[in-house]
Formats: structure tokens, sequence, C-alpha cells
């Protein structure tokens, strides 16, 4: 006999989201809270991440991006950004080829300009290595910022007037979007933030324009399977009106 749970379930999840960003928050207060050093809570952190590209591949998720590295992180203690650069090189060695071998296509996004040269060459071959796979499409930010993003495409979109010759009204949304960081990829459905805490903090500013936004209170390192699976459910009871009233999206159904 069927579990009516489980019927229960896939109901509110047959409406996935093509694209999830997730702020990774709390693994400073995780670790305070066991007695740990912050160094330790980002490792712990690293078994949650495993979890939610996991999950996401279960549910074939098109494409997940974590906020690993703000451009504004730079602004905490030394000692902690060297651990977060290090453990960023030992995953990087450590888990390409298991993303490989399960189909993950792995793009880092933000201004590698600023990483160590060793980190640019890793994050390049985890690039190339990945490039042809045709799973999920796994997008790491480090050294981001929404606002560095968005500048960086409007110099891109004034290099290519200049070179030709049109008029800046002729430029659409959809021209200045492709230029964005992720411009080839369905805008974000859903955005998560763990900690309990509730703001953007300069991610993805042009791409969560119409994202549906979830506040869990769960620290990153306990974030794991089944609070995952949880959002997706809170995501699929959300009604998405895109500037439309919820009458007319129920006509729009009932007439389908």
């Amino acid at each position: 006999m069927t579990d009516p749970r489980q019927a229960i379930l896939a109901r509110k999840l047959e409406a996935l989201p093509e694209h999830i960003a997730i702020i990774m928050d709390g693994n400073n207060r995780w670790a305070k809270s066991q007695n740990l050093s912050g160094v330790a809570g980002h490792k712990a952190g690293v078994d949650a991440v495993r979890a939610v590209i996991e999950t996401a591949v279960h549910y074939k998720i098109p494409a997940l991006t974590l906020f690993a590295f703000s451009s504004e992180n730079w602004r905490r203690p030394p000692f902690e950004v060297k651990a977060l650069m290090d453990l960023f090189v030992f995953v990087l060695k450590r888990e390409v080829n298991k993303l490989h071998d399960n189909n993950i296509r792995l793009r880092i996004i933000g201004n590698a300009a600023g990483l160590s040269p060793e980190l640019q060459k890793l994050i390049t071959a985890a690039q190339d290595k990945t490039k042809a796979n045709t799973g999920l499409q796994l997008n790491i930010a480090a050294n981001y910022g929404g606002r560095w993003d968005i500048v960086e495409a409007a110099k891109k979109v004034a290099t290519e007037l200049q070179k030709s010759g049109k008029s800046p009204d002729t430029v659409t949304e959809d021209d200045f979007g492709k230029q964005m960081c992720l411009g080839d990829l369905p805008a974000v459905d859903l955005c998560i933030r763990t900690s309990g805490e509730q703001r953007i903090s300069n991610f993805l500013l042009w791409q969560m324009a119409y994202a549906e936004f979830v506040f869990v209170d769960a620290l990153w390192p306990e974030f794991k399977h089944q609070k995952m699976v949880d959002t997706l459910v809170q995501f699929g009871q959300r009604q998405r009106r895109f500037g439309q009233t919820g009458a007319q999206l129920i006509e729009q159904e009932s007439n389908a």
C-alpha cells in the first residue's frame, strides 16, 4: 500500500525550481555552540554542501548556486580568510573527480583575479574537467558581489556598443542579463538562507528579481537532506504571480 504521506510530498514537489541559490550562513555560530573553532565550523559546512548537491541531483534540479565567499568577506579576520581559502583549495582537489563522476558541471563565479594563483589554476582545471557534463550545473560564488556583477555587465555592454556603434537605447533587459554571471541559466526561482538571518547580502541581485525566499533557522552545518527537501515543499506551496493576480492564474490554469 502506498504511504499517503509520500503521495502528499510528491504533489508538493511537482513544482520544482529550475535554479536554487543558497546563502550558506551559520558556520561560526555552529562551531561556537559546539565549543569548536570557527574554522571547524567551515569544515563541518562541507558536509551540508554535499547534502544539498545530492538532493538537487536526486530531484533533477537543473542549477544550484552556492554563496561560498563574498567580496565583503575579505573584512573577516585574516586567519579565518586564509583558512577559508585553504579549505577551498582542499575541497577542489578532493571533490572535483566525484563531481565529474556524477556528471555535474562546475562553474566558479566572482572576481577570480582576487584569488591566489594556485586557486585560480585549480578553478580553471576543475571547470575544464567538468565542462562537457550534462547533469546538475553547480555554481560556486567566490569573491563574488551582486553589485560587482552588475558593474561588470555594464562594462561589457558598453564595450559592445562602442564596437557596434549602436545606440544605448537598443539595449534590452535580455541583452544586459546575458552579460551577467550565470546569464546563460534560468533566473533564480528559490533562494535559501540558513541561520535565521533575513537578507540577501549582495548576492545575485539581478538574478533573484523574482525569486521565492525561504529563511531557515538551522545553522548551515545542520542543513542536510531533509531540511533541503522541506524547503522544496515550501516552494511548491507558493503561488508565483510575476505581477499578475491570483485570480488570473487560477483562470489560466482552468483554461489550460
